[in-house]
C-alpha cells in the first residue's frame, strides 16, 4: 500500500492504459470478427453465383413456369415491334415490281423520266427553285438521276435498287416542297450501280447504308435554301412521315450573295415578306419606344437524313 501512496499518478496511469489495451483488443476482436462474417458471405454468393453459371437453365418448377414467361415476354416484345412498324412503313418503290412482275429496264426509264418529270413540275406549282440543268442535260434537273437519265439499258442487278431509290427520292423532294423552301439545291443519294460511277460527284453522298439485325438505314443528304420558318416546316414534315425519316445532322449557314446568284428564287410576297425591309416612311415611333425592322436572311441548309427501313420478321 505504501508503495502505491507513493506511486499513485503512476499506478492510476497504468490501470487507464490496461483498459485502454483492453479496449482496443475487444474492438479490433469485433472489427476482425465481422470482417471474417462478411467475408465468408461472400465467398458463399460467389460460390452460389459460379454453381448457377455452370448449371443448365431450369424450365422452373410446379409454381413457376420459366419457359411459359420467356415466350409470354417474347410475345410482348414482339407486339411493341409490330406498334412500331406503323412508324417506318416502307416507301413504294417507282415502278413497284413483284416476283411475277420485276422491274425492267423499258419500265424503270419510262417511270424515271415520268417521275423527274412530274418533280419538276411540283417544283414550278410550289415555287421551289431548282439546280440549272447541266448544259448537256436539256431536260432539267434530275434528281441525283443525271446518270441514267438518258439510259435505255441499266446495269445487271440494279433496277430493283435504283427503283427503290427513285420513290424515296420523290418522298424527300415533296417534303420539301410542302414546307416551302425557296430552293432545293440538290439531292444525294447512295451509289448502287455501275452506272452511277458516270454521274456527277454531286448527285451522291460518301455515308454508305447500315444493315443490322433488325433494320437497314440509308442515307440521303438534301441541301435547300429557305428562311428559319421553314426549316421548322421540313423539321415538321419529316417528324410527321411515316415512313420512318431521322434528321441525323444539320448545317445552317447564310445563303451569300455569291451563292444566290446561280439562280434568283422566286418571291413569294404572299407567304412571307422580302427580306431587307425597310421601315415605313413618315412612322413616328411610340413614346419611348423604338422602330423594329424585321431583317430575314435566306439560309442555306444541308441536311443528312437517315431512312429505317424494318427487316420482315421471320
Amino acid at each position: 500500500m505504501a508503495w502505491i501512496k507513493r506511486n499513485l499518478f503512476f499506478f492510476v496511469g497504468g490501470l487507464v492504459a490496461l483498459g485502454l489495451l483492453g479496449a482496443a483488443g475487444f474492438c479490433n476482436y469485433t472489427s476482425w470478427s465481422r470482417n471474417s462474417e462478411k467475408f465468408d458471405k461472400l465467398n458463399e454468393i460467389y460460390s452460389t453465383l459460379k454453381g448457377l453459371n455452370t448449371q443448365d437453365a431450369s424450365p422452373g418448377n410446379d409454381k413457376v413456369n420459366k419457359t411459359e414467361q420467356a415466350k409470354d415476354q417474347e410475345n410482348q416484345l414482339k407486339g411493341l415491334l409490330e406498334q412500331t412498324r406503323g412508324y417506318f412503313q416502307p416507301i413504294a418503290a417507282i415502278p413497284p415490281s413483284t416476283p411475277s412482275d420485276p422491274v425492267t429496264s423499258r419500265t424503270f426509264a419510262s417511270a424515271l423520266s415520268h417521275t423527274i418529270d412530274a418533280l419538276q413540275h411540283e417544283a414550278t406549282n410550289a415555287n421551289v427553285g431548282l439546280p440549272p440543268a447541266p448544259a448537256e442535260a436539256a431536260a432539267g434537273y434530275a434528281f441525283s438521276f443525271e446518270a441514267e437519265d438518258s439510259l435505255v439499258q441499266f446495269s445487271p442487278g440494279s433496277l430493283d435498287a435504283l427503283a427503290v431509290q427513285l420513290g424515296e427520292v420523290k418522298t424527300i423532294a415533296e417534303i420539301l416542297y410542302a414546307a416551302g423552301v425557296n430552293n432545293l439545291d440538290g439531292i444525294q443519294r447512295v451509289r448502287v450501280s455501275d452506272d452511277d460511277s458516270k454521274g456527277s460527284g454531286a448527285d451522291f453522298t460518301i455515308s454508305q447504308p447500315v444493315t443490322n439485325t433488325l433494320a437497314i438505314i440509308t442515307p440521303y443528304v438534301v441541301n435547300y435554301r429557305c428562311f428559319s420558318p421553314e426549316i421548322a416546316q421540313v423539321f415538321a414534315g419529316f417528324a410527321g412521315s411515316s415512313h420512318g425519316f431521322v434528321i441525323k445532322t444539320i448545317n445552317v449557314l447564310p445563303a451569300g450573295e455569291s451563292a444566290m446568284a446561280q439562280y434568283q428564287p422566286p418571291r413569294r410576297y404572299n407567304q412571307y415578306n422580302p427580306p431587307n425591309m425597310q421601315p415605313v416612311p413618315n412612322q413616328a415611333p411610340g413614346r419611348g419606344g423604338m422602330t423594329t425592322i424585321l431583317q430575314e436572311q435566306l439560309l442555306r441548309v444541308t441536311m443528312e437524313i437517315d431512312i429505317i427501313k424494318l427487316r420482315p420478321q421471320n
